[in-house]
């Protein structure tokens, strides 16, 4: 098949700038409520984009954790690329993606380490695989084979059987504080629908609310 034509018309919805939210994050939270609710895969799968202080960017997908008024939280090894390029660079974008609801939303910021109890709330309630996990990995490093890897968690989980998984001092999360969202709906013939809020730092802090062309 020739990949020019692949294509496929967006006619779901319509997002009117009238009708949604003037909280963005309220309008986020009714979205990722209408993703949760229609069975997506991950609807809390991310892009997450960092770049070195030098400008170069690099991208992966992440899992959400987390999302309120002071911005959306995710958790990784502080020693992986990620964790590597926002100690040089705290700026950083998301995109989620729900195709079946022909939706996307693009959000950019700054971003913080989550305080050690922040990430410990979290961590207690990952599978048990996963806590040892985060000890055995060292995220990004060359790993010279899989079977050094397999080795390190059969030697955790037997350190750790029957007892509390700690938290590794080289892993935790970050939350990313939001200066501007957009809420972008698929249209017929690429004439999406696209609302950007935009913050406005003091004294008149609060969103700003525009209609942007497709």
């Amino acid at each position: 098949m020739n990949l020019a034509d692949l294509r496929r018309d967006y006619a779901r919805a319509a997002l009117d700038l009238e009708h949604t939210d003037p909280d963005p994050m309220a309008q986020f939270g009714a979205w990722f409520t209408e993703a949760e609710s229609s069975q997506l895969l991950e609807p809390n799968a991310m892009t997450l984009a960092t770049a070195t202080a030098e400008g170069r960017p690099s991208a992966r997908i992440v899992l959400l954790k987390g999302y309120d008024a002071r911005g959306f939280a995710f958790f990784t090894d502080y020693r992986s690329r990620k964790g590597r390029e926002l100690g040089e660079n705290p700026q950083a974008a998301l995109v989620f993606f729900w195709g079946e609801l022909e939706r996307q939303v693009r959000i950019i910021g700054s971003v913080v380490p989550l305080s050690p109890e922040e990430s410990w709330a979290y961590y207690r309630t990952r599978p048990v695989g996963s806590r040892v996990g985060a000890w055995a990995s060292h995220q990004s490093a060359v790993l010279t084979d899989r079977a050094v890897l397999e080795a390190r968690v059969a030697e955790l989980t037997t350190e750790y059987a029957g007892r509390e998984i700690p938290l590794p001092s080289h892993w935790g999360g970050y939350r990313l504080a939001p200066t501007e969202i957009e809420f972008w709906q698929g249209r017929s013939s690429r004439l999406h629908d696209r609302i950007q809020y935009t913050h406005t730092p003091a004294p008149e802090q609060g969103w700003h609310r525009v209609r942007l062309s497709p």
